[in-house]
């Protein structure tokens, strides 16, 4: 008989940090639909972006490489964008196996209309216009749709940290047009084939503007505030935070709670947005024959250690939601949440293995589907993570984690950082410095050491790291644009 064909629903937002989700204990966001995948499915609680920025998290999650085999070690500072090149991309694979794909939202694509393995494409870039001539199909949409003379963008920095409301109609808003077309494929697709959807928000990314309904809920309401390290104070730029863009710097409260408003309501409107999608595909009756994975490319800082955006190791930053859902007839003995720790190039082995795809050689990532079940397998005991030069040198790092202690290595620097987070979720003592945490220091440092050592480019001399004086390049970048 036949092997039963599932269909793959990959839901993505942007800059999702995994502390603004209900089901995993966040007391004030609302998010009934995501909670309800999380209820019929499993909560990874140590999932990390092991690349904490969009391009080279984004590649993980389509290749199912490590950074340093996909070439792509961050944004900026040298490092090449998400090209073409790859031999085995995770939609690509699925429609070798007979899988329509199709992608709808934020690709970061280079060249923005690369396929990569889809079938078909819609974008919303937010703006971004890197090949020349391009223009957005949601702008396209946008700009046939709009009632007046106004744009996309009301003149606010798309990586601010400003939080007002969306000042276009709200029908208008990215976050329900991604909603409508991938509602628009399910209901338009070739029934003949399974089905591949990734459903990929633009929001909760700045610029933080739920619309006026989402933004008004949060307003009042006592958000979490900001978490500021003993340690911080080396963020106290204040040159800097006079930016409209500002990465780092002291911020009111005020605008911090303004900025965190806005998110808070994106990700509500998105949370609301998802259960129209998950609605519709159950009147068309192929929701429980779907696996669903939700999770986002990395987090963001909001203000926390007076940082904002991405690229750190911190948990604001690094510390992603990963929910899996199992279709309807593979649910049984499903494990409810899983502490092992996982990453972005786990998703695409996880779906080749519960559709029964055969998984490329090239995948570093691991299958999630055994660790979901509640089955014991081997597994890795950190997540590996760094990110290049983006806002600053002394930035540029180096950290493991298995979701309970965490160490960062600056390599330009030479500064360490260490942090017990069964003790300290929130990072604000640094222990590095700390006697008593002297031989999980040296052990973490061994295990880097051992970590880095294979790529033989000079982050260690095999007994001990070695700081940095020029940025790293992995060598397969210049395999991908060679």
């Amino acid at each position: 008989m036949k092997k039963k064909s599932y269909n793959v629903l990959l839901l993505m937002t942007d800059q999702h940090r995994f502390d603004v989700l209900g089901c995993m204990g966040n007391p004030t966001v609302k998010t009934p639909n995501l909670d309800k995948i999380a209820s019929e499915g499993t909560v990874f609680n140590s999932a990390y972006s092991s690349c904490p920025s969009c391009v080279p998290a984004r590649a993980k999650l389509l290749t199912g490489m490590s950074q340093w085999h996909t070439g792509v070690l961050g944004m900026g500072a040298g490092q090449n964008p998400m090209g073409i090149n790859f031999k085995h991309t995770l939609p690509g694979e699925l429609a070798k196996a007979g899988y329509y794909c199709k992608g709808v939202g934020k690709m970061h694509f280079h060249p923005q209309r690369s396929l990569n393995g889809f079938h078909h494409i819609q974008l919303d870039e937010s703006r971004r216009r890197v090949d020349p001539g391009f223009i957005s199909d949601y702008e396209r949409w946008f700009n046939d749709h709009k009632d007046g003379d106004y744009g996309i963008s009301d003149g606010r920095d798309w990586n601010g940290w400003e939080g007002k409301p969306y000042s276009n109609p709200p029908f208008l808003h990215p976050n329900c047009w991604t909603t409508n077309e991938s509602i628009n494929f399910i209901n338009d697709r070739d029934r003949s084939m399974p089905f591949f959807l990734k459903t990929s928000f633009a929001r909760p990314h700045s610029p933080y503007d739920a619309i006026p309904e989402y933004f008004e809920k949060y307003r009042n309401q006592e958000l979490p505030k900001a978490s500021v390290g003993d340690w911080a104070k080396i963020h106290d730029d204040p040159e800097t935070a006079k930016l409209p863009s500002a990465w780092h710097g002291v911020k009111s409260d005020e605008e911090i709670h303004l900025a965190r408003t806005g998110y808070y309501g994106n990700v509500e409107h998105i949370d609301h947005e998802i259960g129209r999608l998950l609605d519709f595909m159950e009147e068309q009756g192929v929701l429980d024959d779907t696996l669903i994975i939700f999770t986002s490319d990395h987090g963001d800082m909001l203000g926390d250690h007076n940082m904002w955006r991405k690229t750190y190791a911190y948990e604001g930053s690094a510390h992603i939601p990963m929910l899996v859902r199992l279709p309807k007839d593979l649910q049984k003995d499903i494990a409810g949440a899983s502490d092992k720790p996982v990453m972005l190039c786990d998703v695409m082995p996880t779906i080749l293995d519960v559709l029964g795809v055969n998984i490329p050689d090239t995948v570093d990532g691991l299958s999630m589907l055994r660790p979901a079940k509640g089955q014991d397998c081997e597994w890795r005991d950190y997540v590996h993570g760094e990110h290049c030069t983006c806002y600053s040198t002394e930035e540029e790092m180096q950290y493991l984690t298995d979701g309970k202690i965490k160490y960062i290595w600056f390599p330009r620097t030479g500064r360490e950082q260490l942090f017990d987070l069964t003790k300290d979720p929130t990072e604000l003592h640094d222990l590095s410095q700390v006697p008593e945490y002297n031989e999980t220091l040296a052990g973490l440092k061994l295990r880097m050491v051992k970590e880095l050592a294979p790529r033989n480019c000079g982050l260690t001399d095999g007994d001990k790291l070695v700081r940095q004086t020029e940025p790293i390049i992995s060598p397969h970048y210049a395999e991908r644009v060679g």
